[in-house]
């Protein structure tokens, strides 16, 4: 792919001759090696190299034609922008997409700095000896169906016809376990975990190894549970899942839409128990994807969703901002349309809670490690789920796996009877959390 500043001048050339006077331009690399194993031998490897970028281009009348491309030689480009402008007359004529007008604030600096990708043998070798200590950890444990070791590289730019120039670089490295038991007269049980890194020399393989078999094992003897009302303890990763499911209460575009649980004027309302705070936190310091810049160049930021149960904020593209007299906050997506996602949560402990409580003292509560099914079972504008999970039935901290049950509730309602947050985060893929503690969820036993 050419480099930044090539893209630029090739486009400013081939709007010129185009007589097109408004465009802009968001693209990304991504340059991929990933790797599974299956008892002792390579399963599959996947080496990629994605490229692709979006243009923009706005016509005299103000309307926008949008068009994608992989092309982005000086002839692919003029190829899109051409295509962009012939499109722009039948864009819509209500609330156009405009340029943000953060796309040319200045970005502290941000690191550059590639890891060096290692060869796919290592990846193969390191992934086998992870699979081999977990088929050793347990006499139970018969294979690891789901594993992956993937490294990639990613560039991502964004520019305008306003002088707008972004671009940024990083490595990651993750890796994913996910074990299965069979024992004679018993149901299948398994579980997973999941790290990820800048490098793969500092991901922590062996961590991942040992949360994946603890797991496992505590999975072993298990016994149903009676339906009825609990106290429910989310992991981090079960919660942020939860409040993924839910994230078009704090998204402007699904306001704008009427597809949320909030209305424009919910700001100040209180929808949640004071010991809470939620961010959306881009530049997290946990955050090893970190991106400094959206789809519309402008700058990520901490933005403040709730604060001590509080509604505080919403996610905006430049658009949804302008709409609703706000300011961006570089959580959005160009396409045909533009839209709105989080990039980290960061749910925290916002208040001291009157009372400390600890999972090796209480009894009958359940925790729920991880949540299934959510494409089914979320009803995103009723604002109820009803969900199966993987968890635990705790009793002065005894640990009795529960066989399978569901939990169900309203989203809403749910955060009001948050009773306690842990003060220890977790990382997760979706971001950082504690556990959190809920009063009462139905629980339906098998």
């Amino acid at each position: 792919m050419p480099n930044i500043n090539e893209i630029a001048t090739y486009a400013k050339d081939n709007a010129e001759k185009l007589g097109i006077k408004k465009f802009d331009i968001y693209g990304s690399t991504v340059d991929e090696t990933s790797v599974q194993v299956d008892q002792g031998e390579a399963k599959q490897v996947k080496a990629s190299n994605r490229s692709g970028v979006t243009v923009r281009v706005w016509n005299e009348e103000n309307t926008m034609g949008v068009t994608s491309t992989t092309d982005v030689d000086p002839k692919g480009l003029e190829l899109a922008l051409k295509t962009a402008y012939e499109a722009s007359f039948f864009g819509v004529k209500e609330n156009v997409p405009d340029f943000s007008p953060e796309a040319t604030v200045p970005i502290a600096d941000k690191p550059h700095d590639k890891a060096p990708q290692a060869p796919v043998a290592e990846l193969i070798e390191r992934l086998l000896v992870a699979e081999k200590e977990l088929l050793s950890a347990h006499p139970a444990i018969q294979g690891v169906p789901y594993n992956g070791l993937a490294q990639r590289d990613i560039d991502r730019f964004y520019l305008n016809s306003d002088g707008a120039v972004r671009t940024e670089s990083h490595s990651l490295a993750s890796v994913y376990l996910y074990s299965k038991t069979e024992e004679e007269g018993k149901k299948p049980r398994s579980a997973g975990a999941f790290r990820i890194n800048r490098s793969l020399d500092n991901l922590d393989v062996n961590g991942c190894i040992q949360e994946t078999a603890e797991k496992t094992i505590s999975h072993l003897n298990y016994e149903k549970i009676k339906s009825g009302k609990y106290r429910v303890v989310f992991s981090a990763e079960a919660f942020l899942s939860l409040l993924g499911a839910f994230s078009n209460l704090f998204n402007a575009q699904s306001i704008l839409d009427n597809q949320s649980l909030s209305k424009p004027d919910d700001i100040g309302k209180e929808i949640a128990s004071p010991l809470l705070s939620v961010y959306d936190d881009a530049l997290h310091p946990a955050n090893i994807g970190a991106e400094s810049f959206d789809g519309e160049g402008t700058p990520t930021r901490q933005v403040v969703l709730i604060e001590k149960g509080i509604l505080k904020g919403f996610l905006h593209s430049a658009g949804t901002a302008k709409r609703l007299n706000a300011q961006p906050t570089g959580n959005a997506s160009i396409g045909a349309k533009v839209s709105v996602s989080p990039n980290f949560y960061h749910v925290f402990r916002a208040a001291q809670p009157e009372q400390e409580f600890s999972l090796e003292t209480v009894e009958n509560v359940i925790l729920i490690d991880d949540l299934q099914a959510l494409h089914a079972g979320v009803k995103a504008l009723q604002g109820s789920f009803s969900l199966p999970f993987d968890g635990w039935l705790i009793n002065k901290g005894v640990k009795t796996s529960i066989e399978s049950a569901t939990v169900a509730g309203d989203f809403l309602e749910l955060l009001k009877s948050i009773s306690y947050v842990e003060k220890e985060v977790e990382l997760t893929p979706g971001g950082v959390a504690p556990r959190i503690w809920v009063d009462e969820l139905s629980i339906t036993g098998e």
